[in-house]
């Protein structure tokens, strides 16, 4: 009989102790540092996990830089789906998450880097800190079939504000050759991976 309550008693517990998390994350209010996994029912291309990176913003294809510092999950959900809606037939339905919060012990460690081009995933990369060039290749998902290769370029303004730009053969760095694979980026780095030519 004490057996019978006893499984009663965690039948009738269950949902309670499943929605509290649905609950606690309903009233957070986001903060640079946490991790986000964002999905559209209508176009699961744009599934993703994203980093609220220190200006307090996520980057979403098609939606762009979306404040998410500070808000709650459901104002953020509603901010992406208001910022795609133009390119559906009618509004998206947007799910977030909260997958990881920030350790405040831990200082943020996470730069900005700019994709222009042939990249399957042009736009602004959250990467952290440290990450090299073939990280940030793999980040922005490669590279279309319009994409020019070898004439990727790293552009990077130095401290005296001087722009150097490193031009690299990705075709060389696939065959195993060292160096350019391995350039540390920089915050604010921009790479362009430009167009193919005819017969290129």
């Amino acid at each position: 009989m004490i057996r019978v309550i006893l499984f009663a008693l965690a039948v009738m517990l269950t949902p309670l102790v499943a929605a509290a998390p649905a609950e606690a994350q309903a009233g957070y209010r986001l903060q640079p540092g946490d991790t986000l996994r964002i999905e559209v029912l209508e176009d699961q291309t744009l599934n993703r996990d994203v980093l609220v990176t220190p200006d307090g913003r996520i980057s979403v294809p098609l939606a762009g830089r979306i404040q998410a510092s500070g808000r709650t999950i459901d104002q953020v959900e509603g901010a992406i789906a208001q910022a795609l809606a133009p390119g559906f037939a009618v509004e998206p339905t947007v799910f977030v998450a909260l997958t990881g919060v920030r350790d405040v012990a831990d200082p943020l460690d996470t730069i900005l880097v700019h994709v222009i081009g042939q990249a399957n995933q042009p736009g602004i990369l959250e990467v952290r800190n440290g990450s090299t060039l073939l990280q940030a290749f793999a980040a922005m998902g490669g590279f279309n079939r319009f994409a020019a290769t070898r004439r990727v370029q790293l552009r990077r303004v130095d401290s005296a504000g001087v722009e150097r730009v490193f031009t690299i053969n990705y075709r060389e760095v696939e065959r195993g050759a060292i160096g350019a694979g391995a350039i540390r980026l920089i915050d604010g780095d921009v790479i362009i991976v430009p167009e193919r030519r005819l017969f290129e």
